[in-house]
């Protein structure tokens, strides 16, 4: 009775119950199979990413910090400028290939990394156009434009301490990941909150004794008025 071709043990019937529940159990394992691969990749892309962005920054930064001038070499500069009403050369740079090509891309970052980087390239394209802007006014009238060149010094000091800040979590990120990163930067901010506070609580503790100080000075002023 077994042996049928109507029973459920029929081997046709057996192997076609058996193909089923496989397909039913390889289902669930494949999309399993296909998350960790894609959550694999995901995280190799942004490791990639985030090195790609860090080695072109790094470069730059590092141009930036030669170049760096203090507050009495920008002022010699300067007036050697203007004192020979020439105009100094500013190449046309391209540090931001890589962060262009990747741009489609700069939200599967980090959260916390993310700003950084883009206000450092942020401040690179407001740098790119005043440059030209100031090329075109050498054109026409080079004192002027030696004046913007001092507002041009400052960009650039702009430029490296943002590229210096998005190098650092970079790294942070890159080197002993995103956990990491989240850490120092809670850190960090406890730390600010807590000098704020501080400051706060002095300027509290202080400020009565200069209401008191101020209130005599006032009396004071007061009374030698009232004397004349």
């Amino acid at each position: 009775m077994f042996q049928g071709t109507g029973s459920i043990l029929n081997p046709t019937v057996v192997a076609a119950l058996v193909a089923a529940v496989v397909a039913m159990l390889a289902r669930p394992v494949d999309d399993w199979l296909n998350r960790r691969r894609a959550r694999i990749l995901r995280v190799e892309r942004v490791s990639d990413v985030q090195r790609a962005l860090l080695a072109e920054i790094r470069a730059h930064v590092v141009a930036l910090e030669s170049q760096r001038l203090d507050a009495e070499g920008a002022a010699a500069l300067l007036a050697r400028l203007r004192e020979s009403g020439r105009f100094p050369f500013i190449p046309t740079q391209a540090n931001d290939r890589i962060f262009t090509a990747i741009i489609e891309e700069v939200h599967i970052l980090p959260a916390d990394v993310i700003d950084p980087v883009v206000t450092y390239y942020r401040q690179l394209s407001i740098m790119a156009s005043f440059a030209e802007a100031m090329r075109d006014e050498a054109e026409k009238d080079q004192a002027r434009a030696v004046e913007m060149f001092a507002d041009y010094l400052e960009l650039t000091e702009s430029a490296l301490e943002s590229g210096q800040e998005a190098v650092r979590l970079l790294m942070t990120s890159v080197f002993f990941g995103e956990a990491a990163l989240r850490q120092m930067l809670e850190r960090e901010s406890a730390a600010a909150l807590a000098a704020r506070q501080a400051q706060i609580a002095g300027l509290a503790r202080s400020l009565p004794g200069e209401l008191v100080e101020l209130r005599q000075r006032l009396n004071k002023r007061s009374s030698d008025r009232s004397d004349l």
